[in-house]
């Protein structure tokens, strides 16, 4: 009896790691939002490293927002290291204050930071926001925002190591109690503390269904 149990639960998670494997082929490539700065704790920078390496070790591409330094610059060069695809997208102001990544193969440079989002955007299957700062905020609740409204039904996740977003998750439930958030759009955002863990739901998140924002 129990061998057999045993048998049936080792099938079951290998077919649910050859499912996993086969949505990280449809997914192609990840957008990743993180800080510009690499922040206090090494925790960050290693952690931006480890997400890089596992993106390229899995076969994926790197969409990011081009930058050179902080956070975005570790992320890149680990991802690049293997042999990855990276893509950044930058705009034409932040190439003048030089902090653009010149060592990609595919750096793409447009006007305004509108076209910068909706171009990672358009590049990417799955979104992932590691540590940042305002504009990290801005790219997740907009990639969020327009999966609530159905714009596209691609899964977004946090990595949320050292309870980096224990209090933006702990905000976010607030919402949902005050109504102003709805159970269904709160579910759209996945978190993790670790990068293995968070590709995992990623790969488990299933397609996403409109639900109509308003009561």
């Amino acid at each position: 009896m129990q061998s057999g149990l045993t048998f049936r639960l080792l099938n079951i998670f290998a077919f649910a790691v050859i499912f996993a494997q086969d949505y990280l082929m449809k997914i192609r490539r990840i957008c990743v939002y993180c800080g510009s700065s690499k922040g206090e704790s090494s925790l960050f920078s290693e952690t931006a490293q480890a997400l890089g390496e596992a993106i390229a070790n899995r076969g994926l591409g790197l969409v990011y927002g081009g930058g050179n330094v902080g956070l975005m610059g570790i992320v890149a060069n680990a991802a690049l290291a293997k042999g990855g695809e990276v893509i950044g997208v930058i705009t034409e102001g932040l190439v003048k204050l030089e902090v653009a990544h010149k060592g990609l193969p595919d750096l793409r440079v447009v006007n305004s930071m509108h076209e910068r989002k909706a171009l990672m955007a358009d590049l990417s299957g799955a979104f992932i926001a590691l540590p940042g700062g305002f504009g990290t905020m801005d790219e997740l609740f907009e990639i969020l925002t327009w999966s609530q409204l159905g714009i596209h039904a691609k899964p977004v996740g946090l990595l949320n190591m050292a309870g980096y977003y224990d209090e933006l998750l702990a905000f976010l439930a607030s919402m949902e109690r005050h109504g102003f958030v709805r159970a269904e759009h709160s579910s759209h955002l996945l978190s993790a503390k670790t990068v293995d863990d968070l590709l995992f739901k990623l790969t488990q998140a299933p397609e996403g269904k409109t639900v109509a924002k308003w009561r």
